[in-house]
Formats: structure tokens, sequence, C-alpha cells
């Protein structure tokens, strides 16, 4: 039975009723923070309130597919830093670029995240990390930091991990393509003993260099995570009676050891073995006698299925 007439008008007019307008500046900030920068800008075009609202975001992504061409996309992160409301603290920026990126054009992003106070920094790019590290191993605010840093392709060694760091306030760490050299001859190498606050560490295809031991000494490590996808042989050794969840995933050529390892509850191993390559390595089953207290083991088809 249909409707009466007075009754279906009252719902059309519920329906075609703009609810979003409605909601505070901050409720629809928080929104568009989940998009990334062109398509949060692009709202503008909705209605005269969302003309300037984007220049309140806290938090900024920019990348460089989302763009025709790379001068598009250099001239369009340039315009958004200059026009965004200064007074506004940035709590996370996003830069991420395929192939090479203009050097000032990093420089840019990277100080004016630092200048407004970012908290969380994600930063995928190809060039040289001088140009910047400076900067970001300083910051007192940065809580979490992804960094992948990609050499030039006249550059075959991977990029060195700075030895001068002061992230006070730092508790997230993702590292892809670093290298990690050791001091004064040293055999080992200890990159992350300055954060004190340190509870997510994750590493992504990283190596040594003239050493033989990663030493991860840390009070406050809760979750450790490596990726590894070429030949590493190295010594990773824990010192981290907080740590409660290690996973792996790639080539398992990497030996554990340290008495916290007892610690572990949680572990998640992906382990890349193909048979026409070299004999199973007995690090995966030495990995597993170390992890004696584990409460949960999750192991994929693949890591079970050892020549």
């Amino acid at each position: 039975m249909n409707p009466p007439p007075s009754k279906r008008l009252k719902l059309n007019e519920s329906e075609n009723e703009d609810r979003l307008s409605d909601l505070h500046d901050y409720i629809i900030l928080h929104i568009l923070s989940f998009l990334n920068a062109k398509d949060a800008i692009g709202t503008c075009i909705l209605s005269p309130r969302y003309k300037d609202l984007w220049k309140q975001l806290p938090n900024l992504t920019f990348r460089s597919y989302d763009f025709r061409t790379i001068k598009i996309f250099t001239n369009f992160v340039s315009k958004v830093l200059s026009l965004r409301d200064s007074s506004i603290a940035l709590h996370a920026l996003e830069c991420s670029k395929s192939g090479c990126i203009e050097p000032r054009l990093l420089k840019k992003v990277v100080n004016y995240a630092i200048s407004h106070n970012v908290q969380e920094l994600k930063l995928s790019y190809l060039c040289d990390i001088e140009l910047i590290s400076n900067s970001i191993f300083s910051c007192k605010t940065l809580t979490c930091l992804k960094l992948s840093a990609y050499p030039r392709k006249d550059i075959k060694e991977k990029t060195l991990f700075p030895k001068s760091l002061n992230l006070p306030a730092l508790t997230i760490l993702h590292l892809g393509n670093f290298a990690f050299c050791a001091c004064d001859n040293n055999a080992q190498v200890e990159p992350f003993s300055t954060f004190k606050r340190l509870n997510s560490l994750v590493l992504n295809n990283c190596a040594l260099k003239d050493a033989v031991t990663l030493c991860i000494s840390s009070a406050t490590l809760v979750n450790f995570t490596v990726r590894s996808y070429s030949y590493d042989f190295y010594k990773i050794e824990l010192c981290t009676p907080s740590l409660g969840t290690f996973a792996f995933i790639g080539k398992p050529f990497q030996r554990l050891s340290g008495s916290t390892l007892s610690y572990v509850k949680h572990v998640d191993i992906d382990a890349e073995i193909l048979s026409m390559e070299m004999e199973p390595p007995l690090f995966l089953l030495n990995w597993l006698f170390k992890l004696t207290n584990t409460k949960s083991l999750t192991v994929t088809a693949s890591t079970l299925q050892v020549p």
C-alpha cells in the first residue's frame, strides 16, 4: 500500500538534506584526513563552505602517481604547502615519489613538516638522504617515522643509516633499504640505542656494512618485524625484555640470539625458500628452538614446504 502524498514528500525532503554540511568543521576535517591531498582539496567545489577548509587539514598525503606528470606533482605540492594555514599544527605528512625526487622539493616538504611540529612522517623517495637527514633525525616531535630511501641507479650500495640521532619522542620506526655501519672496526652495530620510547620496529630489506651483528637493545620494544629479500647473512642480537611479537617475511638467513627471546609470545613467519637455490637454511629451525615460550605461532604454507 502506497503512503499518503504528504508523508512521501516529507521522506524525499529528508533524503535531499545535506547532513554532511551540518557537521562541525573538526569532524569534516577528520573525514578529509583519510583522503590524499589531491582528493581532499578537490572537495572545495562541493560548496562555498569547503573552499578554504582544506587549508586546516592536519594530515597531508602526496603521491606522485596521482598526477599525470612530475611537473604537475611538484607544482601541486609546493602550492599546497604555501597556501595551507601555517598556524595549524601538522599531525601527519606522507610524501611518496616513484623515481628520483627533486632535492629542493624534498627539502621543502621535510622542512615544512618539522617546522609545523609533525608527529608522523612517511617518506619514500630516490635521493641522497644526506640532503635531509640532519633535520629529520633531530626532530623533537616525531612519534612515528617511516622512511624508505632508495639510492640512485648509479649507486649499488644501500643508503647508510645516520649515526647521530636525536628523536626523543619516537615510538614507531619503519626503515627500508638502509645499511647499518659499524664504528671503529667493531664487529657489531647498535643503531637504535638512543630511542628510549621505541615500541614498534620494522626493518625492510636492510643490511649491515662492515659488521656481522645487529644489536637491538630496548626496554620498551614490543613489536619487531624483519623483511629480507636477499641473502644477507648476519646475526640479530636482541636485548628486548618487553618484546611480545616477532614477525619475519622473506629469506631466513639471519641468526637470532638473546636471552629475551623467551619472552616473545606471538610469532609470524613467512619464509621464502626455493629448492633450486640451495639447501634450506638451519636458521629457521634455530629460531623455533629459541622462541621457547611462544603462545601463538603462525607459519605460512610456503614456509612448511621445505624442499
